[in-house]
């Protein structure tokens, strides 16, 4: 039988592998590599505990898409190192190991993703709403990718990886349902919703004033969905407590905005760079060498070596 469809989201993970990671992890002119070593040793764990038989690492062709920060200006601007040229501010160990990290899939032939005007998390939305063959797994320390996940017409799990690989979390539907007390039967965009009410100051989300994510979990619950729960705040309906309806008048213009921020993009323009069949064995074993001498990078080009299936 063949594996799933693991899709990564790359921003995530090596952004986590450079905070946890010590920076005297350094290639002979002394670039820090502690983020490309453990994104490295990241794709060997999932290959060799997931055994994926496709896989795509999905990337960011612009963190901070115009549409929305035209929908909500708010949207991750306190991140903006440059806010005249949308620059995000990086560490500056950081920034020079993504081309590295790059290279390192090259090399290997595994598959990378984006879509102009785009974030990763579009790239993965897309990519699941158009996966119809085979299971689907999503590896991301972002909770906001939890809305993707599904039982038809493949299952899709998002494997979390908030506390590391170590103690990751296989949240699909059901999961997802028990964890935050959503509907089982729509518990992907009911997340969305969820969150969306809830609000989120880490992307400058700032939320419906005093819905924290209990209330915004049984608000969706109980009325199925955000335009349901609008629909009867509309309408009066005396199971929408008074305050909340206070509460979504006052903050009209940010729920009417949100949706376009919080849901992922189903229909981007993704460009996948070459077959995302994991090779049994790396594209350009020469290059791969070349890359594990120069950026000192050891034993984790090794053990992704080692994962490969053949």
């Amino acid at each position: 039988m063949s594996g799933p469809l693991a899709l990564l989201d790359a921003a995530s993970l090596y952004f986590r592998s450079y905070y946890a990671l010590p920076d005297s992890l350094t290639a002979p002119d002394g670039t820090v590599v502690n983020a490309v070593r453990g994104f490295t040793d990241t794709v060997a764990r999932i290959l060799n505990d997931r055994r994926p038989s496709r896989l795509v690492a999905c990337l960011d062709a612009d963190w901070r898409p115009a549409f929305r920060v035209e929908a909500l200006p708010s949207y991750k601007a306190h991140r903006l190192a440059d806010p005249v040229n949308n620059v995000e501010e990086v560490p500056d160990n950081l920034t020079p190991q993504v081309p590295i990290i790059l290279d390192v899939m090259d090399a290997f032939g595994l598959a990378t993703a984006e879509a102009a005007g785009y974030e990763a998390d579009d790239v993965i939305g897309t990519l699941v709403a158009r996966e119809a063959t085979d299971p689907v797994e999503v590896v991301s320390g972002d909770r906001d990718l939890f809305q993707v996940v599904r039982d038809e017409p493949t299952p899709v799990t998002v494997l979390y990886v908030g506390r590391g690989w170590a103690k990751v979390e296989a949240l699909g539907p059901r999961e997802l349902a028990a964890r935050y007390d959503l509907p089982a039967d729509n518990s992907g965009p009911a997340y969305a919703d969820m969150a969306l009410l809830r609000g989120d100051p880490s992307d400058g989300l700032p939320g419906v004033t005093g819905v924290g994510e209990k209330t915004a979990a049984k608000l969706i619950t109980r009325f199925g969905s955000l335009d349901g729960l609008l629909a009867a705040a509309a309408a009066d309906d005396k199971l929408v407590p008074l305050r909340v309806k206070t509460a979504l008048a006052d903050a009209a213009d940010y729920v009417a905005a949100a949706p376009r921020v919080v849901r992922v993009a189903l229909d981007a323009d993704v460009t996948v760079d070459r077959d995302d069949t994991v090779p049994s064995t790396p594209r350009d074993l020469d290059r791969v060498r070349m890359l594990q001498e120069k950026w000192d990078l050891g034993a984790s080009i090794d053990r992704l070596l080692a994962a490969l299936p053949g």
